[in-house]
């Protein structure tokens, strides 16, 4: 069943509005139609890892596409490497130079002792942006990666625009994450080997059709999991800089482009503080995934890529 997206702006934002209004009809449908039809074939290919370092923590990334292109630059999610962002990098790579890294304590990167802020992990994606020796990035971030990305534009001056899916602006008016899934993200049976483990955290955050259809692509995701994914040690110091971040009455002081995307079915992060973020944000689109869960950009992951690049190509 096809699950629309509707753009729902500002009503400030009048400039924006009419800049959507005013695409051609075959774009607006593009954005509206696109439906997966690969995901049983995406694998991480072998590339060249660079290292960025930041105060002595060593931090990996990859870079792919044209040099003299625009740079994206993605931030994962809590406890997730880079993989996560395979969908989104084959989309941009041919048209936009493309870096993805891990988080301190996460893949390929170092596990400093924490707990870590995420004042911290922002000035790590400072210290990959200048290791490579870019400028300008359009930023994109997803749950914790979202965090980053906002604490990020606060505290520097390389991103060009932002884009901020599944994640929220913290604060008091955050709406947090529902106890049944904080139970089955940390109260987990102790009967469970690891890949068992793993696709039962996952659960919260994907479609159970979703899952049921592809379950090659689940499998997959579950070898790249217990690949990259950060330590039970350093997922708790994570989600220490998680539960701290706060950036609800500083969002104002954020007046770069911002596309904020968020699921109505999202179990993790609740659709609310979508929202919340996106009205917080003076120059900011808001994207409502009807049925988009946590991964939305896995599970709706072409529709997802078109809102992305269109937002990216129009700033």
């Amino acid at each position: 069943m096809e699950r629309p997206v509707t753009a729902r702006l500002p009503d400030r934002d009048v400039s924006t509005a009419k800049r959507y209004a005013a695409r051609p009809p075959e774009r607006r449908a593009r954005a509206m139609n696109a439906e997966p039809n690969y995901l049983k074939d995406i694998q991480p290919e072998p590339v060249s890892m660079h290292y960025a370092t930041n105060d002595g923590v060593s931090l990996a990334y990859e870079r792919e596409g044209p040099p003299d292109a625009e740079t994206v630059v993605f931030v994962e999610g809590i406890g997730y490497g880079r993989w996560m962002w395979l969908w989104q990098q084959e989309a941009l790579v041919e048209e936009y130079q493309t870096i993805v890294w891990d988080n301190r304590g996460t893949g390929d990167s170092d596990e400093p002792g924490g707990p870590y802020t995420m004042s911290q992990m922002a000035s790590d994606l400072e210290a990959v942006l200048d290791d490579a020796g870019i400028e300008q990035a359009h930023v994109v971030g997803a749950s914790m990666g979202g965090m980053i990305a906002q604490q990020y534009a606060l505290e520097y001056d390389r991103a060009r625009s932002l884009t901020l899916m599944c994640t929220s602006p913290g604060g008091p008016e955050a709406v947090p994450v529902p106890e049944e899934t904080q139970q089955r993200m940390f109260a987990v049976p102790d009967d469970l080997d690891e890949r068992e483990l793993r696709r039962y955290k996952m659960q919260p955050a994907l479609s159970d059709s979703f899952m049921e259809a592809h379950e090659d692509l689940i499998e997959r995701i579950i070898d790249w999991r217990i690949d990259s994914d950060a330590s039970d040690q350093a997922l708790d110091w994570q989600g220490a800089a998680v539960q701290a971040f706060n950036a609800s009455d500083r969002l104002g002081e954020i007046t770069v482009p911002a596309l904020v995307i968020h699921g109505t079915a999202d179990e993790v992060v609740p659709y609310e503080n979508g929202k919340l973020l996106a009205r917080g944000l003076p120059n900011a689109d808001f994207i409502t995934v009807h049925g988009g869960p946590h991964l939305l950009f896995i599970e709706e992951y072409e529709r997802v890529n078109t809102q992305i690049q269109e937002f990216i190509d129009d700033v």
